[in-house]
């Protein structure tokens, strides 16, 4: 049995960059304690803790479409869409390790698993 650690998904809206292109499939990893120690020293952090979401979620996106290196000012300029996915994304992955969640349908009370990475694209 192997221990994934990193997480492919699809934003729903999709990063634009400087020259127009939309940058949809990424991958994150699974935070680590310093992950989330280290923003807490963060000047931007300190005045205003709603960024603590932006620097936690670019130390731990490892990929954005081409962009190897997501800095904070690229999650600042993301649709409010995408940052809530990711956010959603982050905490299940990090508090239960996968990226499956297990939903009932409203109308029918049937159970099923929805893979959130999928849900994106």
């Amino acid at each position: 049995m192997s221990f994934q650690t990193e997480f492919e998904f699809t934003l729903p809206m999709g990063y634009i960059d400087e020259q127009g292109v939309v940058h949809k499939k990424g991958s994150m990893r699974l935070a680590t304690a310093m992950d989330e120690i280290s923003p807490l020293r963060d000047m931007r952090v300190r005045s205003n803790q709603a960024y603590l979401v932006i620097t936690l979620l670019a130390r731990v996106i490892t990929r954005l479409g081409t962009i190897e290196s997501v800095t904070p000012n690229i999650i600042e300029n993301l649709f409010a869409a995408d940052l809530a996915y990711l956010q959603a994304l982050y905490r299940t992955i990090n508090e239960e390790g996968r990226t499956t969640v297990r939903v009932t349908c409203p109308e029918c009370g049937a159970e099923f698993e929805v893979d959130l990475a999928d849900l994106g694209g």
